[in-house]
This record gives structure tokens, C-alpha cells and sequence, in this order.
């Protein structure tokens, strides 16, 4: 799991979807129902390096989410952050369909939306949470709007192919979606979460902090790096970061690494040694103890399990 998929590289799932469309890499559509699965191409781990939206229409769906279980049933929304790994062990499909909407980065930097909203609030980021995935237990009219978008979004695609407002077009309809989605969440989240934050400088910090760390845990474990990014002292960005998440900057930084690490062990087919280089171990025994400090067990008894 050294790289991270791009939507030009995931255009294989076209064969098994239902309904598709793609444009360029800003954002790719996809319907699988159970006469044409398109759930195999996931049997083997994928890393998508932009957004993943799974809107499930019927039936359900079990996923691994970074080595962690997660169900998808009927009227819900799963919300997949940058570089998660997904696969999928089910075999029975029966009355499956949903809609798959993947979001380059790209597209999203383009998009006129309110980072601070994307970023806080919603699925997309909980500070609360220790996962990164969520999926929101939507109302049936809600499922039918979000449908209706999608549907209006591949439309637009595969009719309008050849027109030049068709990027402009298709912007503005997924940055609708994507708002509606955000004020669904918002409905659904407690409010310990959903107080002024977003506004306030300390949640600027601790945004920026979270997004460093997710570009630099490979090679930087230090809380003073991160600090120095962002022209604060260690000791400031550990207690802004404890006050508002409830985890302190040292465990954020951890659970990256130690999540890469699982992920490297189970799914890369690389050695223990190697595993220690790119995360930049000065040598595997250093490796194998901060492992064994985190998880209770070795870098192999986990590949054992």
C-alpha cells in the first residue's frame, strides 16, 4: 500500500458498474447493482486518494475500512476520507445497489466551498472520532434527494460530454451535494461537536495540525515538527490539540503511524525491515518495540493474526 489510487487509475471499475461516467480526474460516477457487481474490483485493498461517497440504495454492505469492519445498509451514506484502505470479503449481493461518487483532490482544492466546513464538521473529519470513516443513518426522502443529485451529476456527464460549461456545470453540482450532505451530518451530530469551533482560531490550528500529520507521519513522529509548521510551541499545540480533540498530538501522530504500519504488515507484501525503512525507523528493532509499546504485540505476531 505504497501509493494511493487516482481516478484514472480506478476506471477498470467501469466493466462492472451498472451505469458509469468520469470526467478527467475531477470525479468519477459509479452504479453497481446485484446483476452486475462491480464490489469484486474491491476484493483486493484499494487506497483512493481523493473522497469516496457510497450511497446504498438497497440491501447492504460489509467493507473493511483500515482493517476495521463497517456496514452499509439500506438509506445510508458512507463517507471514505483521503487514503483509507477499502476492501470488501462479501460474496452475496442480493438486491444490492448503490451509488459511487469518487472526488479527486484536486477537484476539491477547485471547489468553491468553505475548507473550515469540510474539514470540521460532518463526516468528513469528527475530532471526536478515532476513525476516519463514517456513515450516516439517512431518512428515506434524504437517500432519494442524494440520489437525484447523482443521478443529475452522471446525466450531465454523458449528455453534455462535448460542452464547454460542462466542468462549471458539474463543479457546482457536487459542491451542492456536498453541502447537502454536510447539513444532513449536521442534524446528527451531538452538541459537543457542533458548537462555534470551526470559527475560532485553536480549530484552524488543530485542522492544520491533522493535515500535516497525515502528509508527514512517515517520516516525522516529533510533535516539535509539527509545532514549527505551525510557528507554535510543542507545549501549545499539545495542550490546543488535547483541549479540543481529547487526544493529544503525540497519540494522533501514533495512531497514523501505527495504522500505516498495519496496513504495510497485512497488505504490502514487504518485509519487517523494509516496513521500518519507509516509516522511517532507524532500524527494525526500534520499530518492533514502538509497535509492541502501541498495539501489546510484535510487527510479526500481528502479521500472524
Amino acid at each position: 500500500m505504497d501509493q494511493s489510487l487516482r481516478i484514472t487509475q480506478l476506471s477498470g471499475i467501469k466493466r462492472f458498474s451498472f451505469d458509469y461516467s468520469k470526467f478527467g480526474d475531477d470525479y468519477m460516477f459509479a452504479h453497481f447493482t446485484s446483476s452486475k457487481n462491480g464490489l469484486e474490483y474491491f476484493s483486493s485493498p484499494v487506497r483512493f486518494d481523493g473522497l469516496l461517497f457510497v450511497l446504498c440504495l438497497k440491501g447492504n454492505l460489509e467493507v473493511e475500512i483500515n482493517l476495521e469492519k463497517v456496514v452499509i445498509e439500506q438509506n445510508s451514506l458512507l463517507c471514505l476520507s483521503p487514503d483509507r484502505i477499502i476492501s470488501s470479503k462479501q460474496t452475496d449481493f442480493t438486491n444490492f445497489e448503490a451509488y459511487f461518487l469518487f472526488l479527486s483532490p484536486q477537484l476539491l482544492r477547485n471547489l468553491n466551498i468553505d475548507i473550515n466546513i469540510i474539514n470540521h464538521s460532518g463526516p468528513i473529519a469528527s475530532f471526536k472520532s478515532n476513525s476516519r470513516t463514517s456513515v450516516i443513518e439517512l431518512e428515506s426522502n434524504e437517500t432519494e434527494l442524494l440520489q437525484k443529485y447523482l443521478e443529475l451529476l452522471h446525466l450531465n456527464t454523458t449528455e453534455n460530454s462535448n460542452d464547454i460549461y460542462i466542468k462549471s456545470i458539474s463543479r457546482n453540482i457536487i459542491a451542492s451535494t456536498l453541502y447537502q450532505i454536510l447539513h444532513f451530518a449536521s442534524k446528527r451530530v451531538s452538541p459537543e461537536v457542533s458548537d462555534d469551533r470551526p470559527k475560532s482560531r485553536r480549530s484552524n490550528y488543530v485542522h492544520e495540525f491533522i493535515s500535516l500529520v497525515h502528509r508527514h507521519f512517515r517520516q516525522e513522529r516529533s510533535v516539535k515538527f509539527y509545532a514549527d509548521k505551525l510557528f507554535i510551541s510543542p507545549k501549545y499545540l499539545s495542550l490546543i490539540i488535547k483541549e479540543m480533540t481529547g487526544r493529544s498530538a503525540a497519540e494522533w501522530i501514533d495512531e497514523c503511524v501505527i495504522l500505516e504500519a498495519k496496513n504495510l504488515l497485512r497488505f504490502s507484501g514487504k518485509n519487517i525491515q523494509q516496513i521500518a525503512y519507509d516509516l522511517n525507523f532507524t532500524n527494525q528493532s526500534s520499530f518492533g518495540k514502538y509497535f509492541k509499546h502501541l498495539t501489546g504485540m510484535s510487527p510479526s505476531e500481528f502479521q500472524k493474526t
